[in-house]
């Protein structure tokens, strides 16, 4: 058993982590606070070809495997969580054209997906259905040579930027179960009755646009259905929320790692009764701590990030790291800022910014509770996890 990361692994790692020191740590708390899209971020992160992390290299793409992506996303996250929202939904969504398009739609799409020359992300919870799918109501009912789509969507990350967007349909709201009539449609920008309603306002996760959408009467073609078949979508979109959430519990990771480094340095330097704090064994306590439930939510990542690479089935695993990483990103926050004192509630200081970002990985990509479930029916279904 293997715990390293491979040559190519550790290079791109280095890689990230350098255009993250250089590129995204200087301007993080300005334009965090100034609620500001990072459009020279973007720019950069186009030119590394990070948009095309999971497009085939046919199509331009780098085709990272599971384990390249997880540190991609870590590193990114340890300079700024919310950046890593602008490749997050949109290398989801590359996943998912890639896996279940037609061969029209990839090449339609995919090369100028992996360029950052189109973007895009996916919509999926409507105002009254976010962790249960199949109670969405938006509808594409088939008229002539294509589809009518009404419906609402919203907390639909990159939806200014998407280009086309998957949405999440019911093609036929009569079926029984529900998942048999859904389906993803691939709607692109500027069609008439695609309109972002708003921008949601965020305690943390700022940077990239959060928003609402309404489809009112939208006609799209009949070729924009992924994959040519009805009735596939939610299965579609549940094999593509599996690395959807490798790439979350990495964001956790890197939050966690990131408020760790924080409160290891200033233990070191802030001094109290002549001595400094590091030495105290409260301190020290909360440091071991951190230290230990990170580097155990690292290895949970790594394992189900490897699963999926090796081609197996891999909602449990993902699930469980997903569930461990978020909550250990939560954690690790409020243990830096109680290290930091008086100074971790300042929004001069970093910890403040992570401690407004790691409830999101809680919430997003399946709420944890929701992910329990999942885990547990998993479990009690025979399915067990690897020995």
């Amino acid at each position: 058993m293997d715990f390293e990361l491979s040559a190519e692994q550790r290079l791109l790692r280095d890689t990230i982590r350098k255009f993250t020191d250089e590129h995204i740590r200087p301007v993080a708390r300005e334009l965090e606070a100034e609620g500001a899209y990072p459009e020279d971020i973007a720019a950069r992160m186009r030119e590394l070809g990070l948009f095309g992390l999971c497009v085939p290299e046919e199509y331009g793409g780098m085709a990272a495997d599971m384990v390249s992506l997880a540190v991609v996303f870590e590193e990114i996250s340890r300079g700024w969580m919310g950046v890593a929202g602008i490749i997050g939904s949109h290398s989801l969504s590359c996943w998912m054209i890639a896996k279940y398009g037609t061969e029209p739609q990839r090449a339609r799409y995919l090369p100028e997906l992996a360029a950052g020359t189109r973007r895009t992300g996916i919509a999926l919870t409507e105002p009254g259905a976010g962790s249960d799918l199949q109670g969405i109501r938006t509808t594409a009912r088939r008229e002539g040579a294509g589809y009518l789509v009404n419906g609402q969507k919203t907390w639909i990350t990159n939806a200014r930027h998407a280009d086309p967007l998957p949405v999440l349909v019911k093609t036929d709201p009569a079926a029984r179960p529900a998942h048999a009539g859904m389906s993803v449609l691939l709607i692109e920008a500027g069609t008439p009755g695609f309109e972002v309603v708003r921008d949601l306002p965020k305690l943390g996760y700022r940077g990239p646009e959060t928003c609402e959408l309404v489809l009112d009467d939208v006609r799209v073609p009949a070729d924009a259905l992924l994959g040519g078949v009805e009735g596939r979508g939610l299965q579609q979109v549940l094999a593509a929320l599996e690395t959807g959430r490798i790439n979350v519990a990495a964001r956790a990771i890197g939050v966690a790692q990131e408020a760790f480094d924080q409160a290891l340095r200033y233990a070191g330097e802030r001094e109290a009764f002549g001595k400094k704090i590091s030495e105290f064994q409260a301190v020290q306590l909360k440091l071991a701590d951190m230290a230990m439930k990170l580097q155990a939510a690292r290895l949970l990542v790594f394992w189900a990030a490897a699963r999926a690479d090796a081609g197996q089935r891999a909602d449990l695993e993902s699930g469980m790291a997903k569930v461990y990483a978020s909550e250990v990103a939560l954690a690790c926050a409020i243990d830096s800022m109680q290290v930091h004192g008086g100074y971790g509630y300042s929004r001069e200081f970093t910890v403040e910014r992570l401690y407004r970002d790691a409830p999101l990985m809680v919430i997003g990509e399946g709420t944890n509770d929701i992910l329990r479930t999942v885990i547990a029916r998993s479990l009690t279904s025979g399915r067990g996890i690897i020995e």
